[in-house]
């Protein structure tokens, strides 16, 4: 007999049903009341590949994929893999048509090794060194995002064949958030201003060298972007640019790409990016712009990354402690922390938490849970709710973690990096094992 069939009126504070805007859509409760992804139950993964541990639904990114692919079916659809880039995503997104970009060597290499057409890789980034740029060139990359004039210069010493470039114009469109993720001002690193001498003179130099395509603009705007009206002025006056293009230079530009930074929900409530209506505010605004300045309707790409994995993503944790301080927070301490998600202490990310062992059956608690790490701002989740008898040993699952947890996992203290466990089909297998100790040392050559 459970303690709900003993003291119904516990009911009342037990938790809710896990909420499908944070969670992958094949995740559901047990028999035996314990969370399963994909068929799979995250307290055994815990159990097989010890914590913390990265979950991925296979599954889950490839719906996503072709979701992006209904809602986008005439535009390029480029992985942002900066998000999460291990072989394994990357022959994902690339098996269901999707293009890949890349912002350094190393991201370069992890996607031709997953088997991606070098002509479908697309290289970003605001501080490419002549190496990156060699390895792009030497791959054969689709198309390379000009990000200063430094770059051409390179690109133009390097090249002995024609390479398509994309230059990058930050259209001064501020969609306020966090500083660090507003990319679509004037007054920060990437691009050049709009309507700029810089800009101009960007254009002016690609187009004098023989071996530079230049075929279109590249604009970013920022992260967790929900509002689709930003994405129709970047249209606009991304268009009247190209339009500029032509009349000084008799050049017609045929690509737009208009980025990503496509708002997912981290807990339930929060404001997400509706496809539909981003794809036909963009339509509206091409159709409108490309009219007013009777510029041809240039080829549109979308940069989806966190949009495509961060709801495939769970992240499993065992309770290390349960502590209540006298006057105080409840200080719930796991195995985890700041060197496997960074997001918390970087952007103030917030996250919701549940039990994945088994079903709670109690009242509930307010707790902050708190990582290993040795810092006083290493919160995974503040203020959410955990029952009451929760102990050490039990495992916690947090959601929408696949985009920026692993790339921007750290080995602070000397800890090593989480591995990253698919699943699918009631199945799973082990795509990047655990780093260990040993990996640390090996790279540590002594005196």
């Amino acid at each position: 007999m459970t303690l709900l069939e003993i003291f119904p009126s516990l009911r009342s504070g037990m938790p809710s049903r896990l909420d499908p805007a944070v969670w992958p859509r094949e995740t559901h409760y047990d028999d035996a009341g314990r969370v399963t992804v994909g068929g799979v139950a995250l307290a055994d993964i815990a159990d097989q590949y010890a914590t913390p541990t990265y979950v991925i639904d296979e599954d889950e990114v490839r719906q996503r994929c072709r979701a992006y692919r209904g809602a986008f079916p005439d535009a390029e659809i480029s992985y942002a893999g900066k998000a999460m880039m291990i072989r394994a995503v990357a022959k994902w997104v690339g098996q269901e048509g999707l293009s890949v970009d890349v912002c350094s060597a190393g991201e370069l290499a992890v996607a031709l090794a997953a088997g991606i057409e070098p002509g479908r890789i697309v290289l970003h980034g605001n501080g490419k060194s002549f190496d990156e740029l060699e390895a792009a060139v030497r791959a054969g990359v689709g198309r390379i995002v000009i990000d200063s004039l430094t770059e051409i210069t390179m690109l133009s010493a390097l090249l002995g064949r024609t390479q398509q470039i994309l230059i990058r114009l930050s259209p001064g469109i501020d969609v306020h958030g966090h500083p660090a993720v507003r990319t679509g001002i004037t007054d920060q690193k990437f691009g050049f201003p709009i309507g700029s001498d810089a800009a101009a003179e960007a254009v002016e130099r690609v187009l004098r060298r023989p071996e530079l395509d230049l075929v279109g603009f590249h604009c970013h705007l920022g992260s967790q972007i929900h509002d689709p009206d930003h994405y129709g002025e970047a249209v606009r006056r991304m268009i009247a640019e190209m339009a500029m293009v032509r009349r000084e230079h008799d050049v017609i530009l045929t690509e737009l790409d208009l980025g990503g930074g496509h708002a997912v929900a981290y807990r339930g409530g929060d404001a997400e990016m509706n496809l539909a209506e981003l794809a036909d505010v963009i339509e509206d605004a091409l159709d409108a712009a490309c009219a007013r300045h009777r510029f041809p309707r240039p080829r549109i790409a979308v940069e989806p990354g966190r949009a495509i994995v961060a709801r495939a993503g769970v992240t499993l944790y065992r309770v290390l402690s349960v502590k209540h301080v006298e006057g105080g927070r409840t200080y719930v301490t796991v195995d985890g922390g700041m060197g496997d998600n960074a997001r918390v202490a970087l952007y103030g990310a917030r996250y919701s938490v549940v039990v994945a062992n088994r079903h709670p059956e109690c009242a509930q608690m307010t707790a902050t849970v708190a990582g290993r790490f040795c810092e006083a701002g290493d919160i995974i989740a503040a203020d959410v709710r955990l029952p009451v008898d929760l102990r050490p040993g039990e495992v916690l699952a947090v959601p929408c973690t696949g985009a920026y947890h692993h790339s921007l996992a750290s080995t602070y203290n000397s800890v090593g990096r989480p591995p990253i466990i698919a699943v699918g089909g009631g199945r799973c297998r082990e795509l990047l094992r655990r780093e260990t100790i040993d990996d640390l040392l090996r790279r540590d050559i002594g005196d």
